[in-house]
C-alpha cells in the first residue's frame, strides 16, 4: 500500500470527526473564550477550518517561511457554522487531492517550516504532514471540545463514545 493511501485512511477519519465537531459550533458566540489568555471561539473554529489547508502547502511546496506571509493576511474568525463548514470542506477537498497525488518518494523529501532564522520543523514531508497538520488539527479539535463543554454543547464521539454520544450517553 502506498504512503498516500495509508495517510488518506487516517485523514478521512480525522476530517470526518473534525467536521462533526465544527457542525456543533454554537451560533452567536464567536467572541466567547474561557479565559483572558485563551483565543476566542470563532478564532479557534476558523483556525481549525483553515489548518487543513496546511496539508496542501506541505505537499506542494518544499518549505514555508512564516516571516514571508503577506502582512495583510488575516486568519478566519468564524462568524457562523455555515461559514466555518464551507471553508473547512473546501480545504479538505484540496488537501485530500494533494495527499492522493503525492508519491512515496515525494513523502520522503525534506520540508521546512521556519520564521526567518527560527526553524520549527526540518525533516521528511510525511513528518511535516503528521506533526504540523494532523496532530495540530487534533490538538485544536480537543481544545474546541473544552469550549463546547463549557457552553453545554454536546460533544461528538471521536475515538469511541463521548459522554453525549454513544451507547452509555445519557
Amino acid at each position: 500500500m502506498a504512503i498516500s493511501e495509508r495517510l488518506l485512511m487516517e485523514f478521512d477519519h480525522e476530517m470526518k470527526t473534525t467536521r462533526r465537531t465544527l457542525e456543533r459550533m454554537p451560533e452567536g458566540k464567536p467572541d466567547w473564550k474561557p479565559h483572558t489568555k485563551s483565543m476566542e471561539l470563532g478564532w479557534l473554529a476558523g483556525h481549525l477550518a483553515e489548518l487543513v489547508g496546511f496539508g496542501t502547502i506541505i505537499v506542494r511546496t518544499d518549505s514555508m517561511d512564516l516571516a514571508q506571509r503577506p502582512p495583510d493576511r488575516k486568519p478566519l474568525v468564524a462568524e457562523s457554522r455555515k461559514q466555518v463548514l464551507e471553508v473547512f470542506d473546501q480545504k479538505v477537498a484540496e488537501a485530500r487531492a494533494a495527499i492522493a497525488s503525492a508519491s512515496d518518494e515525494q513523502w520522503m523529501k525534506p520540508w521546512k517550516l521556519s520564521m526567518g532564522e527560527q526553524t520549527f520543523y526540518d525533516g521528511p514531508r510525511i513528518g511535516a504532514l503528521r506533526m504540523m497538520m494532523m496532530n495540530h488539527l487534533i490538538h485544536h479539535r480537543a481544545q474546541l471540545g473544552v469550549y463546547y463543554r463549557l457552553n453545554d454543547v454536546p460533544l461528538p464521539a471521536t475515538y469511541g463514545p463521548s459522554a453525549d454520544e454513544g451507547p452509555e450517553a445519557k
